[in-house]
């Protein structure tokens, strides 16, 4: 058995581009060549941890993911995320690498994944990029954007004043124009791609906010509990996409804009389709929005490549 630990994985990540790997693995999933079990899901006072694992039928890997989040960590100097991916053989069952990210791959297959999205959904002129959320995959979100899209034009929004001066300072230090805001009406009015972040439990945006031609990729609605957007926009929008649709019709915004009976289960995409298909936006004016809870594939994907590379 191999054992990665952070900082091997982060220096094999520097020579990798698993973006490919990934969006090849929303296809198969929508094309039900993987076996991918329920979300398992610890809910605690402090934190949680999520459980995601699964396997492409066929191929040599599967792969169990434990990831946790803990919000008040950085009040004692500690990350909010931790976690590690277990990658095992298929034929036999022997474990055959221990990846101790630290959640730092869930990090960069979720960064990823906003990427994949935007590529085929985002309006084709983006006057500006919204963050909502100033934590690590706020930056990461942008930062990954950067491969499909030329705007360095960075709205972010943020409820801690010092937050979002220390958001703004990093991503200029990484090429982007930011205006930080605490204003969520001044980020719909500017942006055109919005990419939310956050492990709101109340909706952070309302449907009145949302502009014609905008795109919005909600990441932080992975639990039942947790909601970024008012049920209203997915009503007002005109596609709507899952990653998973199983899976976000128990949790993430799809599962809310349900039970409040403002959409219906026939009016929803799965990312893996509209990516062969190209039909995640027709013309510049519509509203879209992908609602992504996160999917073992990617973990699949990413852990695979990162292993493979280590034996290299």
């Amino acid at each position: 058995m191999k054992t990665l630990n952070l900082k091997e994985i982060e220096q094999l990540l520097l020579d990798l581009d698993p973006i490919p790997a990934i969006e090849a693995g929303f296809v198969e999933y929508s094309k039900g060549k993987c076996n991918v079990p329920p979300v398992g899901e610890l809910i605690m006072d402090k934190g949680e941890v999520h459980i995601k694992y699964g396997c492409v039928t066929g191929e040599d890997y599967y792969v169990i993911k434990i990831a946790s989040g803990f919000y008040d960590n950085p009040k004692i100097n500690l990350p909010t995320s931790n976690g590690i991916m277990l990658l095992f053989c298929q034929n036999t069952g022997a474990l055959i690498c221990s990846l101790h990210d630290e959640c730092y791959l869930t990090d960069i297959r979720t960064a990823i994944a906003g990427t994949i999205t935007a590529k085929h959904m985002a309006p084709s002129n983006i006057t500006a990029i919204g963050i909502v959320g100033t934590g690590v995959q706020a930056r990461l979100q942008a930062d990954y954007l950067k491969s499909v899209t030329a705007c360095r034009e960075i709205v972010v929004w943020g409820r801690d004043p010092e937050k979002l001066v220390s958001y703004r300072n990093d991503m200029r230090g990484r090429g982007f124009n930011v205006t930080a805001t605490m204003e969520m009406d001044e980020l719909c009015a500017a942006a055109n791609l919005i990419v939310t972040t956050t492990p709101s439990h109340e909706p952070l945006i309302m449907a009145d906010q949302i502009r014609p031609g905008t795109h919005i990729t909600a990441m932080g609605s992975d639990t039942p509990g947790k909601q970024e957007l008012d049920s209203g926009i997915l009503a007002k929008a005109d596609v709507i996409v899952a990653d998973s649709i199983s899976q976000c019709m128990i949790r993430g915004e799809i599962c809310h804009a349900l039970n409040q009976g403002k959409i219906s289960e026939d009016q929803i995409l799965e990312l893996g389709n509209i990516i062969v298909n190209g039909n995640g936006r027709t013309s510049d004016d519509q509203i879209t929005v992908a609602d992504l809870t996160g999917v073992a594939v990617q973990d699949i994907k990413i852990a695979e490549a990162v292993y493979l590379a280590s034996i290299k």
